[in-house]
């Protein structure tokens, strides 16, 4: 095949090949930067969740503090004062029963002086200027929040840290009966809150979507890959069967101006052929027939005649005329064949052996040019056994059609023969021209019919040819 051709075949599937796989990686990026979106979405969801949280917890605590602790410490000791052992006792007690049930992983309250005055840690009480700028925030009556994580930088990239943990702090203030916490700052409450489990389990929700999105495009991506494929090799053999039916258009092409060409040419010869034929049997005639010249002439008249049939090929492929329809028995057409055979048939040892199937009807063909299709179909099958053989002509009608067999015990057709025996000019034979089996297909298919040869499972040819049967006919 020339490259031009290769090119044309390989260029139909090549953008939808493009938009396809270009489209499928946007959606698959696409869809990766949703999970992240979302999973960052979660996160601000599942951090404003632990600060709301904390924020309740603080106003709980500042609630039972104040009622508790506050109030009863002032009345009976007049003031405050943490480091007095029974007041860090009782400030302990009050804050560990309130948050014993919650999600709470350390508790500092800070002075009006950035001192922690109260921790569940004991290490952390008494230490000064701890609070930074979230304490003073909080001191002002402006309550905030931050994160704070602990891992490698990848893990921190990755949102799956050591530890991650939100810090909350907010003003402690004075209650006044019947009224939200709305006094004056008495301190500051700050609340840690261990969300590394939490966040991991976002992670791990994160991972199983990309998982499951990466599985699902790997399932479409196979599948379009399946498709291209499949499509691709429907392109590719349209474009063959394009490029094949294009160089059977040109050859048609050009066999039709041949065989026009030919036709013109043959008839051209005819006349002079006739003239050539006609005068050398009428030197027989009047030449002494014992004389040696009678030979020549013998020679020149058999020649003449062999090249009038080759015309006649020629002139019947090269222009085919329309059938003379009449009323036809074929299984009287072929009966003519064998009887027209039958000197060739005892001369080469042949048996032609004809199966009738029930009461064969009539059809409506010219008698004249099914008697060539059959008489050269006969001989051909002669001719595939040199050295004789049965014949086997079987005749059946079944939906609505006529079948002819005609069946040999020669050695076949080859898969290279089978592929050329319909083109014109094509013989294995050394004298032939190539048209006969041309001529029978014209013959048929000029009838409406249909020929086939194919192998015998067992031994030699089959040709197959059927005929429509019409409706005053079945």
């Amino acid at each position: 095949m020339k490259p031009s051709n290769i090119a044309e075949r390989a260029k139909p599937f090549r953008l939808v090949k493009y938009f396809t796989f270009t489209s499928l990686i946007v959606i698959f990026l696409g869809t990766i930067i949703l999970s992240v979106l979302n999973t960052h979405w979660v996160r601000s969801m599942q951090y404003q969740k632990s600060e709301d949280y904390a924020l309740l917890l603080i106003e709980n605590l500042n609630h039972q503090v104040f009622l508790q602790f506050i109030l009863p410490v002032g009345l009976k000791y007049g003031k405050i004062e943490l480091r007095n052992r029974d007041q860090f006792e009782r400030m302990d007690r009050v804050v560990r029963s309130t948050l014993h049930s919650f999600k709470v992983e350390m508790v500092n309250i800070y002075s009006n002086n950035d001192i922690i005055a109260y921790s569940f840690s004991s290490e952390l009480v008494g230490m000064e200027n701890v609070g930074g700028t979230f304490y003073k925030s909080a001191l002002g009556g402006k309550p905030s929040s931050k994160l704070v994580q602990n891992g490698a930088f990848w893990e921190i990239l990755l949102g799956i840290p050591k530890e991650i943990k939100i810090v909350t702090f907010a003003p402690l203030r004075a209650e006044k009966p019947l009224s939200p916490i709305s006094g004056p700052v008495l301190g500051v409450v700050e609340i840690r809150q261990d969300l590394t489990s939490d966040y991991r389990k976002i992670f791990k929700y994160q991972v199983l979507v990309i998982c499951t999105i990466s599985i699902v495009m790997g399932i479409l991506l196979l599948t379009l890959i399946y498709v291209v494929k499949r499509g691709e090799g429907i392109i590719e053999k349209r474009a063959f069967e394009r490029i094949r039916l294009k160089d059977q258009l040109a050859k048609a092409k050009h066999l039709s101006s041949l065989g026009a060409m030919v036709a013109g040419v043959s008839h051209e010869i005819r006349n002079p052929l006739g003239i050539i034929s006609s005068s050398a049997e009428l030197l027989i005639k009047k030449m002494d027939p014992h004389n040696n010249l009678n030979a020549i002439a013998d020679i020149i008249v058999t020649e003449a005649r062999r090249l009038n049939n080759i015309i006649t090929d020629f002139l019947n492929y090269a222009r085919p005329k329309n059938p003379n329809r009449s009323p036809c028995r074929i299984d009287e057409v072929i009966k003519k064949n064998i009887h027209f055979l039958e000197h060739q048939i005892n001369e080469n040892g042949f048996v032609i052996r004809t199966f009738f199937n029930g009461d064969i009807p009539v059809i409506m063909a010219d008698e004249d040019m099914l008697y060539q299709a059959f008489l050269n179909l006969l001989i051909n099958g002669m001719q595939a056994m040199p050295s004789g053989g049965v014949i086997d002509v079987i005749m059946e009608t079944g939906d609505g059609s006529l079948w002819v067999y005609i069946e040999d015990e020669g050695e076949g057709v080859s898969a290279p023969v089978m592929e050329k025996i319909w083109n014109p000019f094509f013989t294995t034979k050394e004298k032939g021209t190539g048209l006969g089996l041309g001529i029978v297909r014209n013959i048929i298919e000029a009838h409406d019919g249909m020929i086939r040869i194919d192998n015998r499972r067992e031994k030699g040819a089959r040709v197959s040819v059927k005929f429509p049967l019409s409706q005053e006919t079945k």
